[in-house]
């Protein structure tokens, strides 16, 4: 069974602000309180914060927007370990309520769920009206992460890659608007976070 992580803290990938403008960044996050970068080439807690505030009432108001349209939204995050998809999933969850944001991070799949259709153990936790999903990685695991570990079978990989656009397909049809995110941090980065959470895990 999955479980929701409602609270998943991290220390990079938050989204800033460019020219008004949302960006994706996988190395901004607040380094001091000095108004100036870290020593990561980071933003300062001050930037950090006077960036993400007109972010988060945007965040608010798209929140607002869902509950009034009925809407539903299904955001996926993927990308390479340290790149700051679970910074970046906190940012946005923090900033709503765990009654409309929800995120969902399921582990490998269990002998029941190994002789169920795949997509079915996604199904569950589908938004309803005015809910906004936050997918800490996703079916996408099942050509990456499951086949690499032998968690599937060659074919099984095969079966996804050809099910999955009908399956993102009859979510839009049924107008679920779904976004999908990679995030990427180049090795020496990637290296440098590894170490981070070796000397601090918290």
């Amino acid at each position: 069974m999955g479980q929701d992580k409602g609270k998943n803290k991290g220390k990079a990938g938050r989204a800033t602000k460019d020219g008004g403008k949302p960006v994706a960044t996988t190395g901004a996050h607040p380094g001091n309180d000095h108004g100036k970068a870290s020593d990561d080439g980071g933003l300062s807690k001050s930037d950090y914060a006077a960036q993400m505030a007109p972010l988060e009432l945007q965040l608010n108001n798209l929140a607002r927007w869902l509950v009034h349209e009925g809407r539903r939204v299904v955001v996926l995050f993927e990308g390479r370990d340290a790149a700051g998809k679970g910074g970046a999933i906190a940012a946005i969850a923090d900033t709503l309520s765990p009654r409309q944001c929800r995120v969902v991070a399921l582990p490998k799949p269990s002998e029941r769920e190994q002789s169920q259709w795949y997509f079915q153990r996604y199904v569950q936790h589908l938004p309803a009206a005015g809910e906004l999903l936050l997918l800490d990685r996703s079916w996408y695991n099942r050509a990456g992460v499951e086949r690499v570990m032998g968690y599937c079978t060659e074919v099984q990989a095969r079966a996804f890659l050809q099910q999955a656009p009908l399956f993102e397909k009859m979510l839009a049809d049924d107008g679920v608007l779904l976004f999908k995110y990679w995030l990427t941090v180049d090795q020496v980065q990637q290296e440098a976070r590894f170490a981070e959470r070796l000397a601090d895990p918290l």
